[in-house]
């Protein structure tokens, strides 16, 4: 996980006039950045390109006349009020006066900025695709998609930034959710009797590749393999990858004594092998196993056939490059129940990383102490129990909200589709392909590509910034909403974030959160920087997605489901229905839009049992992981 790609909004100072939406001016002041300390997380409103100013001037002050009232117990004496009994006709009539012209500009602004509206987007509209793609050069300004939405967006939020914001927008939608119950680490009453199997197989060997959340699949994929085949499992190698860059080990992530314990009663773990079986060369052996010896989501009978008889022959079998190698259904029982144990239980972070992900939530919560069974499982007991003695947040937690925007540039250029930036951004995506991709670019050539319009429609392209402002405002969070993005750098930059953080000022990434020295622990250490965002995600109040197959986004809405007792929403909106909604930019309403994005949101957040095939990881309701109380 590299450096992130939200850009910091600028601080507008104005000595005449304080533009603040609302927000409290002690959420900006400079807080300690010391250890344990907090630094600032707001931003100041920073303009843009999306008529802000002129929406406030016009409708977020109307309050404010209050502030300029008389003091009380001024004295006027007689010769002024005969003055003001003089001349009362002429305050009158300038009075009105000035009415008549403010409204008159006022319409005239409205006509004016109708018709340049109007215009500006009958000449973005040419292009054929449904996003509006403008050809730019270096030197043009930024990206911009759906200007006219985004505009409509800025006026409902500045509308709304006095108002009363709904409390439903912080909850789960549905009370079902609130009767699933954790039971995956319950060990099974006839595993208890039989005890500790005895190793009669031999040993299994895992390297993973991938990132973080690749390697918690596999490790937890190799766990349930273990017992499947009776065989002792030595602690599991991550691979070191060309595209992460991270030399980072089992142990520098996770506990491995901690991990051992809880999964003692089910299979045989070791920190290394025998001196016996260390210069044993499986390859020569026959005992190296690659994913082309085996399926993609092998099934138990696959790896009974197939690996057993290669494991009692050597005694030893490595499995280079493990990953999703291990079908979720059908599965026994006991094996499926084991996976979740293994992730929802025995895969703790080192307290290296729950001590600075909890100086992350109590930064952005403003809180000390933990609120939820999600900071305990994974915090630990290095966030408090307790409000520390100098306790900052008198008035309560800050409410915040976690965003993976999974827009970096590898998810964008292999996604084959375009994002508005014309042929600049063609040519620099194509140049990507070649050298990251060319497997893909291969296999394209042998078959007919779909268009970009195409991939579009059936939900193939990654949400851009813009798209996910739009959502977050169509469901009517508050332009001063906390926002914590996840994820590395977003393709494009500050040009591509800008219409988000027009919107959403007060977005954050771990690096405004964390001093350079806190973080400095973790530098080139990219699934280490992962697994704070994991942290800060699944103990965020709301954990909004942009793209449903990622590894991160698919196992913390799965920890939120498990551990969040009904009280941990997850925003999940669908692609290819977002794409229609979109493809009416130039003419749908702003209420019909705000319909069509809750319904979307709705049905995503309904309550719903794992269907068969579907990731245990991310669909932890089952009778395997956990029970519905009645």
């Amino acid at each position: 996980m590299g450096k992130q790609g939200s850009p910091r909004g600028r601080r507008v100072e104005n000595q005449d006039l304080d533009i603040s939406f609302g927000v409290k001016e002690n959420e900006f002041r400079s807080l300690d950045m010391q250890h344990g300390g907090d630094p600032p997380i707001g931003r100041r409103l920073s303009g843009g390109y999306y008529n802000w100013d002129k929406v406030v001037l016009a409708k977020g002050l109307k309050n404010d006349s209050a502030k300029f009232a008389p003091c009380k117990g001024v004295y006027v004496g007689k010769k002024q009020m005969r003055w003001l009994h003089r001349h009362i006709r002429s305050i009158v009539f300038t009075l009105l006066l000035m009415g008549f012209l403010y409204l008159l500009d006022s319409l005239m602004f409205s006509i004016f900025d109708s018709t340049m509206l109007q215009n500006n987007f009958s000449l973005q509209g040419s292009s054929k695709t449904e996003v509006e793609t403008v050809p730019r050069t270096e030197k043009e300004g930024p990206i911009r998609l759906y200007e006219r939405l985004l505009n409509l967006a800025a006026s409902s939020l500045a509308e709304r930034e006095f108002k009363q914001e709904s409390s439903k927008l912080w909850e789960e939608p549905y009370p079902q959710a609130s009767s699933w119950k954790p039971r995956a680490d319950k060990t099974s009453s006839h595993v208890v009797r039989a005890g500790k199997r005895r190793n009669t197989t031999g040993y299994i060997l895992i390297s993973a590749n991938g990132g973080l959340n690749q390697q918690r699949v596999a490790v937890c994929n190799a766990v349930a393999v273990a017992s499947l085949l009776n065989a002792t499992l030595v602690i599991p190698k991550f691979l070191y990858s060309n595209v992460w860059k991270d030399p980072s080990q089992f142990g520098d992530i996770y506990q491995e004594d901690y991990f051992m314990d809880m999964l003692k009663d089910e299979v045989n773990i070791i920190k290394e092998l025998p001196p016996n079986l260390k210069l044993l060369d499986v390859e020569a052996a026959g005992s190296l196993i690659t994913d082309a010896d085996l399926s993609k989501e092998a099934t138990p009978d696959e790896y009974i056939k197939t690996i057993l008889p290669l494991l009692l022959r050597n005694r030893v079998v490595h499995f280079l490059g493990y990953g999703n190698r291990l079908g979720f259904d059908p599965l026994p029982y006991e094996l499926q129940k084991l996976r979740c144990k293994c992730n929802f239980h025995a895969l703790k972070f080192v307290p290296k990383i729950q001590e600075t992900g909890s100086l992350l939530v109590r930064r952005i919560r403003r809180y000390d102490f933990a609120r939820s069974t999600l900071d305990k499982q994974l915090l630990g007991n290095l966030i408090p129990d307790a409000p520390l003695r100098h306790h900052h947040a008198a008035e309560g937690p800050s409410k915040y909200l976690a965003l993976h925007l999974r827009f970096e540039i590898d998810m964008v250029a292999y996604s084959m589709c375009e994002f508005g930036g014309g042929e600049t951004e063609r040519r620099e995506l194509q140049t990507y392909r070649e050298v990251h991709f060319p497997l893909l670019l291969e296999r394209l050539k042998k078959s007919k590509p779909l268009s970009p319009e195409e991939l579009r429609r059936m939900g193939k392209c990654p949400l851009t910034p813009e798209e996910a402002a739009l959502v977050l405002a169509g469901l009517g969070f508050k332009h001063g909403t906390y926002i914590y993005l996840a994820g590395s750098e977003i393709y494009g930059g500050q040009s591509r974030m800008q219409a988000l953080t027009t919107l959403y000022p007060n977005l954050v990434t771990k690096e405004d959160l964390l001093t350079p020295n806190e973080l400095a622990p973790f530098r080139n250490f990219s699934s280490q920087l992962a697994a704070l965002d994991f942290i800060a995600c699944a103990t965020s109040d709301v954990f909004a997605i942009t793209d449903s197959g990622s590894q991160l986004s698919s196992l913390v809405s799965g920890f939120r489901t498990y551990y969040g007792g009904g009280h941990a929403p997850t925003l999940r909106p669908s692609k290819k229905r977002l794409a229609a909604i979109v493809s009416r930019n130039k003419t749908i309403g702003w209420q019909s839009f705000k319909g069509k994005i809750r319904k979307m949101i709705d049905e995503g957040q309904r309550v719903q049992v794992r269907g068969s095939g579907r990731s245990i990881y991310r669909h932890p309701r089952c009778k395997e992981c956990m029970c519905k109380q009645h």
